[in-house]
């Protein structure tokens, strides 16, 4: 890969991050909510909190992809992905047969992070 190669790669990630937060919180986050509560069973403001610290982690690792990036960078995105992704199979396992992905995009989410890691810079 060339160092194009692996910016371009950060970049998408970085999008994919903060895509993200924008999607969770374009309705105050209502459309999370009501997801979790579905899928858990929890109480409102339980969710609401879930699906906010969600957005500040997922703004926070886009943010450090962008300004400061790095294999340490890359690699504590990776123990988020895994992490988010064992947390919500246990609220909800049914995600994983979403149709739009919700948490099988994580695998090649998290195997470019562990290539841009390996990678050393991250881009």
């Amino acid at each position: 890969m060339t160092v194009r190669d692996l910016a371009l790669a950060r970049a998408s990630l970085v999008l994919l991050w903060w895509g993200t937060v924008v999607a969770s919180l374009h309705d105050g986050g209502a459309a999370g909510i009501a997801l979790l509560q579905r899928a858990t069973g929890l109480s409102e403001r339980t969710t609401l909190v879930i699906v906010l610290l969600g957005c500040a982690w997922d703004a926070a690792v886009g943010l450090w992809l962008l300004v400061r990036p790095g294999a340490l960078a890359c690699r504590v995105a990776a123990i988020g992905v895994i992490v988010m992704t064992v947390l919500a199979t246990a609220l909800a396992p049914a995600l994983w047969l979403d149709p739009f992905g919700a948490l099988l995009k994580n695998l090649p989410v998290l195997a470019l992070l562990l290539l841009l890691a390996r990678k050393e810079t991250c881009a």
